[in-house]
């Protein structure tokens, strides 16, 4: 695998970084088996980006990950650094089993609903990740899930709008934003620590662009809420 390099010139900008695919494989060291795509590798050339996600890419769990909803994972490597302290040691492209490694997406400035172009393709931010427990196991630091939701820095799911051809050197870049939707942060702190915010919880669900499986799980949250 290419290792990342010690620094990024232009953080603030908006680019693509790595291209990274993966099949699912067993994770080392389980005494029972557990499947997982979370390791995955950068392409050198371009693939094909479908409604469903990359060619050559594939999840073991299809109830948690995939599908049109989540596409595309998203990580962005300014959150890196803060992880190999937290970790001490080094990390490679796509360690987060995400398939995009960017620039210039943290949680704090990405909305849900935006819209980018991203090679021949043209995605929309969907939702935040989830962190699973499968983080913990691949790195043996079963903290790591909770790191990333005590901080937020989740990454996020594209769905695709356009299908098309991608490639590490691709144009990447944001095309639509709406202000009024939240960022990837501000949902995070809703659906991870926000679990009374019955205010905030309507405010997420207002947006029409979330993902179905947020949706459900916030007025599974409301409605348990009415009957208490």
């Amino acid at each position: 695998m290419t290792p990342v390099p010690d620094s990024i010139t232009e953080e603030a900008s908006t680019a693509v970084l790595a291209i990274n695919i993966g099949q699912p494989k067993p994770l080392p060291g389980q005494k029972n088996e557990v499947l997982s795509g979370i390791v995955k590798h950068p392409v050198s050339a371009p693939v094909f980006l479908s409604f469903t996600g990359m060619t050559g890419d594939a999840q073991a769990d299809l109830v948690h990950h995939g599908g049109p909803d989540k596409a595309v994972c998203v990580y962005d490597h300014s959150r890196y650094s803060a992880i190999e302290r937290l970790m001490e040691r080094k990390l490679e492209w796509g360690a987060f089993g995400e398939n995009l490694t960017v620039t210039g997406c943290a949680e704090e400035e990405i909305r849900i609903g935006d819209v980018f172009e991203l090679g021949d393709a043209q995605v929309q931010v969907s939702q935040p990740r989830q962190p699973c427990f499968k983080l913990g196991i691949r790195y043996d630091y079963k903290e790591l899930p909770v790191y990333f939701q005590e901080s937020g820095h989740t990454g996020f799911y594209f769905r695709v709008l356009q299908e098309g051809e991608v490639g590490p050197a691709s144009r990447f870049r944001r095309v639509r934003t709406d202000t009024s939707y939240m960022t990837i942060l501000e949902a995070n702190r809703i659906m991870l620590q926000g679990k009374q915010d019955v205010e905030g919880m309507q405010a997420l669900l207002s947006i029409p662009v979330l993902s179905d499986s947020w949706k459900q799980t916030l007025l599974k949250r409301l409605n348990k809420l009415e009957r208490n």
